[in-house]
């Protein structure tokens, strides 16, 4: 075991430039590796102490007040020592990275793409490698090896002696990040960002409030002609990034959030956390957004469920509610409104009742309350089976080109697949003639003509006798 004083110094201060391990930790790792293999060497599990001078680099090792030359072991306890001083520095290295980007997780990085596999990216930040699942890539988006990237540490965990660092690209901190990035007023703690929804690769939603009553929050994120915006949206891929101005008030903050659609009336219920929103037949649609996504994230941005309705699907709600009230065992007309009041429109949104609070409620015992919690949600299932149903029904009449309820068909009336395949291949723009239509029907080429009477294909003209 032949490892001089120079020697230790130059390993310990190289690993300590490259890895960015405190040499502390190296010369720690190098003492107790070498302590392992003196033990093994000697065959004596305590008594021996390893120590190296932090200045001069000297290794001493001791048995008891007596000092051991670690030469005089041979050539295996050598190699075994230089494969636990490997091993103590990795785990040294992994612990160093690990703490590091645990300190940065939900920070913004970027890194350069070292390969792509199977849809991951391996981002290289610095000397470390990182993860950006294709789960965590904005749909649609792809990489090219040796790009630079942006993205938000997520996740960071251990894997065995390794370290696992996942980015993401579409956490809603990646927005935050980017705002803050672009935005010295953000960055200044002048505008704060004070909640952030977001479907990735579709809208986002960010509620922003000013500190300074000079400054508006919303232009200053936009910019003079949308400049600080758009470089947010290049980032994202043209994203749509909706910027609402916070208020502590519900009532403002939900009709804020639903923008651009105009809100009527909005009704607040706390113990069940939703917000009824009334809006105007023709803001029904806008509201709401293309598959909800509109309603959905403002859900997202203020935190309680928000339902949009206009004033006749209330109306028609609360008809249902005080119907299916009636049936519940031990319920008074006084009970029914105040469930109505607290919100209260289903059976099953008295099964999210807590039975004290029902009891406390309802002026009844517990035991009560919990028979009418039973069979509201007894009767959930059943009305919630009902509706799917009828669901169904109207999906097959849709599909059949009807509407409302359908006479059934027997088998002796259903025409056979054989018959109407011959019928389709044969008269493809055909089409049954209802009671309510008239007899002439208008041709492609603009002639009416009469169905009882089919008309002759049009001779061919005559050529004109040679000259």
């Amino acid at each position: 075991m032949s490892i001089n004083s120079s020697e230790v110094l130059t390993i310990v201060n190289k690993m300590h430039q490259d890895k960015n391990i405190p040499k502390e930790v190296i010369f720690s790792g190098i003492e107790a590796a070498l302590q392992v293999a003196m033990e093994r060497a000697t065959g004596e599990e305590t008594g021996i102490s390893v120590s190296i001078d932090r200045v001069s680099g000297q290794i001493v090792v001791k048995r008891g007040e007596n000092i051991i030359d670690p030469e005089s072991l041979g050539r295996i306890p050598a190699q075994s020592a230089k494969n636990l001083i490997i091993q103590k520095i990795r785990e040294a290295e992994s612990d160093t990275v690990f703490q590091d980007f645990l300190k940065r997780q939900g920070e913004l990085v970027t890194g350069t793409v070292q390969r792509v596999d199977a849809g991951t990216a391996i981002v290289t930040i610095g000397k470390t490698e990182s993860l950006l699942p294709r789960s965590e890539q904005i749909p649609g988006e792809s990489f090219q090896v040796n790009g630079r990237v942006k993205a938000v540490v997520m996740e960071v965990r251990r894997s065995g002696h390794r370290v696992r660092i996942v980015l993401s690209r579409c956490h809603p901190d990646f927005v935050r990040c980017l705002f803050e990035n672009e935005i010295p007023e953000i960055a200044d703690r002048t505008i704060e960002i004070k909640a952030v929804a977001r479907e990735a690769g579709y809208r986002t939603k960010i509620a922003v409030t000013s500190i300074d009553p000079k400054v508006d929050c919303v232009g200053a994120c936009v910019g003079v002609r949308g400049s600080r915006i758009k470089t947010i949206i290049d980032e994202l891929g043209g994203e749509r990034i909706d910027i609402v101005r916070w208020n502590d008030s519900l009532q403002v903050l939900i009709p804020n959030s639903l923008q651009p659609a105009e809100i009527s009336e909005v009704f607040l219920y706390p113990r069940l956390g939703r917000a009824i929103v009334l809006v105007a037949e023709d803001q029904l649609s806008l509201a709401i957004g293309r598959r909800g996504q509109n309603v959905r994230l403002a859900s997202k941005l203020v935190g309680w469920d928000i339902e949009i309705m206009t004033v006749e699907e209330l109306d028609e709600s609360l008809a249902h509610a005080e119907t299916w009230f009636n049936e519940i065992p031990n319920v008074s007309p006084e009970l029914i409104e105040a469930f109505i009041t607290e919100g209260f429109l289903s059976f099953r949104d008295l099964t999210f009742i807590e039975t004290a609070d029902l009891a406390e409620m309802a002026g009844v015992t517990e035991d009560e309350a919990e028979v009418m919690i039973a069979y509201a949600e007894t009767r959930a299932d059943e009305v919630e089976a009902e509706e799917e149903i009828r669901a169904a029904a109207e999906r097959e009449a849709a599909k059949q080109g009807t509407y409302g309820p359908k006479t059934p068909v027997t088998p002796e009336e259903r025409p056979s697949e054989a018959k109407q395949a011959f019928e389709s291949l044969f008269a493809p723009d055909v089409q049954a003639d209802t009671p309510m239509e008239t007899e002439a029907k208008q041709e492609p080429n603009g002639v009416i003509a009469n169905p009882e009477e089919p008309t002759e294909p049009p001779k061919p003209e005559e050529e004109p006798p040679p000259a």
